[in-house]
């Protein structure tokens, strides 16, 4: 049986700006001014703030981030109107979360794509696991899925190809090294990583944890046209997808300048996917001492 999300309840660690949904107002100029509430996963956001930036001054769009410690939160607020836009998950993450929630969450732009890689402190390779060796995996469907798919990339289980982009632990059909799999919430894995042998990390939440995946990863999933399902998104509610200040907004976050910034504030843990971004990053799988 597929495990629900789970629900972490993790605080809110900051919000950027007043409570409420975005709203128009006037600055000093007697210009209308629109306020846009983005719901974003941790503390780095140097893109949207490179976003927000030129949507104040070309647009008169003030954008607010308002920083989640998890994953469950932001489609929270997205559902109940304390946000207008997240930014934070894959594409079948929301598919996942609609479904699991009966929620009407909608992907209104592509965004990038952050490569899952394998981390360890203990080891310096996938080959050096002993027998027996414990394994750190999201809990939610989607990422843990992500992450079996990985470790059978790495040549380290099997499973049942009819499980497609989702499998579950219960889908792996061979396991030749006794591999101890344990699933967690996403968000905590990073900061448990000394308690296993390997850990399968989002790179936003390995960043975040003071890892940089272009060195630190020992494998990372390459990226091609078969990684659609892993490409992070703009979401709204299905009642405003037409919305014009939100495609505004869509439409200066996938700019060069924000492509730009990424490239200079990742160094490689994550790509630009939209269309007309930089091309997509070559083979993604290289060893931590290929970097």
């Amino acid at each position: 049986m597929k495990l629900k999300l789970a629900a972490a309840g993790l605080a809110l660690v900051m919000t950027v700006g007043l409570a409420g949904c975005s709203g128009s107002s006037s600055d000093s100029s007697g210009r209308d001014k629109t306020t846009v509430r983005v719901g974003v996963y941790g503390d780095n956001n140097e893109p949207w703030e490179t976003a927000a930036e030129n949507l104040k001054d070309d647009e008169n769009i003030d954008v607010e981030l308002v920083r989640f410690s998890d994953y469950v939160q932001p489609n929270q607020a997205l559902s109940d109107g304390s946000v207008d836009l997240n930014s934070f998950q894959t594409q079948i993450y929301l598919e996942t979360y609609d479904s699991e929630h009966g929620t009407d969450l909608t992907s209104i732009g592509y965004t990038i794509i952050e490569p899952m890689g394998l981390y360890s402190h203990k080891v310096g390779s996938v080959d050096e696991l002993a027998d027996g060796a414990t394994v750190t995996i999201p809990n939610d469907v989607s990422n843990g899925g992500r992450a079996l798919k990985l470790l059978e990339k790495a040549g380290l289980i099997a499973v049942n190809p009819d499980a497609g982009l989702t499998p579950a632990p219960e889908d792996i059909t061979d396991n030749p090294k006794n591999l101890q799999i344990t699933q967690l919430d996403a968000a905590q894995i990073a900061r448990s990583l000394d308690d296993a042998d390997l850990a399968a990390i989002n790179a936003d939440i390995a960043v975040d944890a003071g890892l940089l995946p272009s060195q630190d990863a020992l494998l990372r999933e390459e990226v091609g046209e078969d990684s659609r399902p892993y490409y992070n998104v703009i979401a709204a509610r299905a009642s405003d997808v037409d919305n014009e200040t939100y495609r505004t907004v869509v439409r200066y976050f996938q700019s060069d300048e924000v492509a730009q910034t990424i490239a200079d504030a990742y160094k490689g843990s994550q790509f630009p996917v939209w269309d007309g971004a930089p091309s997509l990053a070559p083979s993604a799988s290289a060893s931590r001492t290929a970097g």
